[in-house]
């Protein structure tokens, strides 16, 4: 991309770096001072010499990486790094997540990170913020990634388990164990009256939600139940790790699903025999991404991670100055 010399946010092999403030966002390599935007593993990293979040955030970020020199802020409360001013607004990712605002002698830039701008229960909603600059993510920046009612998503889980139920099998979802999990366990709370059963590696971000007071369905270990136990009729919620692992065998029948915006494509569950797909992403979609752009008011973007091309090829079109960064991030986790 163009290089300009007064850009407030630039690419380094670390990652995205703010001059003005000597701090990196996100960064993928060891840094003295990082802003962290959530805690998803491809974002918040072992060994940066401090950490700068949200208060929601903290929580989790102690989760994924210990003990660490933490600096936690209420969104909307600047704080000054260097000459730069930088606040923290809602991203409506996963809880705690951010988009990063920083203003320099007047200009203002955003870095997104990670967002949706669907309703979630388990997270506080995004917040459009003027800038001049936008960084965008496009992890699903292409026109058939448009999502469905989320509450109409779960519902089909809910029916999708009775089914199995009258089969006598247990109904097994992947889904992502920060974020996703508890998003389908709070949106399942009108459509089931029976508890979830957790992978361990699910049941620790659950039980971080709760203790920040997120209303979800009641829960239960698989590891606690009794040997030989009967799943046939059970949502069991798993990581997608877990798929093809001997930790399936305790269920002697069962069908197995995905909940994921990558599921839009029936292609994606074909290539790895889910039996079903649900369209649930933690991401925004195409006219999503677009509406965002749109309500920033800003004169430029840049685009990060995911299809990138295709949306900056439209955004073009628009009359928008448009870029990418090439950054080391997932997709979804």
């Amino acid at each position: 991309m163009p290089v300009h010399p007064n850009d407030l946010i630039v690419l380094r092999p670390e990652g995205l770096y703010c001059p003005a403030g000597d701090f990196h966002i996100d960064p993928w390599r060891p840094v003295a001072h990082a802003v962290i935007t959530h805690g998803h593993g491809d974002h918040a990293r072992v060994g940066m010499g401090e950490y700068h979040c949200t208060t929601r955030c903290l929580p989790i970020l102690r989760w994924r990486l210990g003990e660490q020199r933490y600096h936690a802020h209420e969104y909307g409360q600047v704080f000054e790094l260097g000459r730069a001013r930088v606040s923290l607004h809602s991203a409506g990712h996963v809880l705690g997540s951010a988009q990063v605002r920083v203003e320099v002698d007047g200009e203002v830039w955003v870095a997104s990170g990670d967002y949706k701008r669907q309703h979630d229960p388990t997270c506080a909603p995004f917040e459009v913020v003027p800038c001049d600059t936008f960084i965008t993510e496009a992890t699903f920046g292409l026109p058939v990634y448009r999502w469905p009612d989320t509450r109409e998503v779960a519902r089909e889980i809910s029916q999708w388990r009775g089914a199995c139920a009258a089969q006598g099998e247990a109904a097994v979802l992947y889904c992502y164990a920060l974020g996703k999990a508890q998003r389908v366990l709070a949106e399942l709370i009108p459509f089931e009256d029976q508890p979830a059963l957790l992978h361990g590696a699910v049941a620790a971000g659950v039980e971080v939600y709760r203790q920040a007071g997120i209303a979800m369905l009641d829960t239960r270990l698989v590891a606690d139940e009794e040997k030989g136990a009967d799943f046939a009729g059970q949502l069991v919620i798993a990581p997608p790790s877990a798929a093809g692992s001997p930790w399936l065998r305790r269920f002697k029948r069962a069908q197995q699903g995905f909940a994921s915006g990558w599921m839009r494509l029936r292609g994606n569950r074909r290539r790895r025999n889910y039996d079903r797909g649900f369209v649930v992403s933690d991401h925004a979609d195409w006219p999503d991404l677009f509406r965002t752009v749109r309500d920033t008011g800003a004169r430029r973007v840049i685009a990060t991670h995911g299809n990138t091309d295709a949306i900056i090829r439209a955004l073009q079109e628009q009359g928008i100055a448009a870029e990418a960064f090439r950054t080391d991030y997932g997709g979804e986790e």
